[in-house]
């Protein structure tokens, strides 16, 4: 089985002593004092894919898009199992959303031979949660998002256990090809061993600009975006909430009183 795994490199925001800054363009947040660490939810693809390749056999192929730094990234996922990687980077590609993300990773698939596509369900730095099922469509293959367990029927289908609320378990089935969007805590994400990391270290790394997909430029970046990124803001501070004390109706004369000074009633 052939696998494609996709990864982003995002800061890691772990650390609570962390201070997250607007940057001069006010469409992004400073990311000098940073660390990078891979997204949580495609640490968990990687495993799957590695867990599905070494029980079904096959390649796993490893798709970025981002700057050289995101190499790092890349090779650790290398280090723990994937063949190979491609690396998409031109600055033309800044404030993609998650429609021109999936544009992306559709054109660097298009000499990559696979059954299996996987994404995190969710990026840890933006929120969005809809690349895998944009690249779902664009591939023209079926989906299934949050997916927890993978299990491997025939070498035509799959079945998928989804996440729903509550814990509780949807199960599917399947056609291969197909793209998941993996949820976490289905599996333990592995370390990379010091030999993985050593063979990781001499992997060549393809990339691919703009002209190496095929795509134009209103295909990608704000072009080609159906949300455009105008401006982030921090929230403004505001007072700190009063608390009401003593029985119900007690509170409930404070607050008739106090809706009543601001004019709410």
């Amino acid at each position: 089985m052939n696998i494609v795994v996709c990864v982003k490199q995002v800061p890691d925001t772990s650390d609570p002593d962390t201070e997250v800054h607007i940057d001069g363009t006010g469409k992004g947040v400073d990311q000098g004092k940073f660390s990078f660490v891979i997204n949580d939810a495609d640490n968990f693809a990687v495993e799957e894919a590695i867990l599905l390749k070494e029980k079904h056999g096959g390649e796993v192929t490893v798709v970025n898009i981002g700057p050289e730094a995101a190499n790092q990234v890349i090779r650790m996922a290398l280090a723990k199992g994937g063949d190979s990687a491609v690396r998409l980077d031109d600055e033309k590609f800044a404030y993609s959303d998650p429609v021109a993300t999936a544009r992306l990773l559709a054109s660097a698939l298009k000499d990559v031979e696979y059954d299996l596509v996987m994404t995190g369900c969710l990026a840890t730095d933006d929120g969005y949660g809809a690349v895998g099922i944009a690249l779902a469509q664009l591939l023209g293959v079926p989906h299934a998002a949050y997916a927890k367990t993978v299990e491997v029927v025939d070498d035509k289908k799959l079945k998928v256990g989804r996440e729903l609320e509550g814990g509780l378990l949807e199960m599917n089935e399947i056609e291969l090809p197909c793209v998941l969007a993996i949820q976490t805590g289905g599996n333990e994400p592995r370390y990379a061993s010091f030999k993985g990391i050593r063979e990781a270290s001499k992997k060549e790394i393809k990339v691919m600009d703009l002209a190496a997909t095929g795509l134009s430029e209103d295909q990608v970046g704000e072009a080609g975006s159906v949300a455009v990124m105008t401006q982030y803001s921090v929230p403004e501070v505001g007072e700190l909430a009063e608390i009401l004390e003593g029985d119900p109706a007690e509170t409930a004369g404070k607050l008739a009183g106090i809706l009543k000074e601001k004019g709410l009633v």
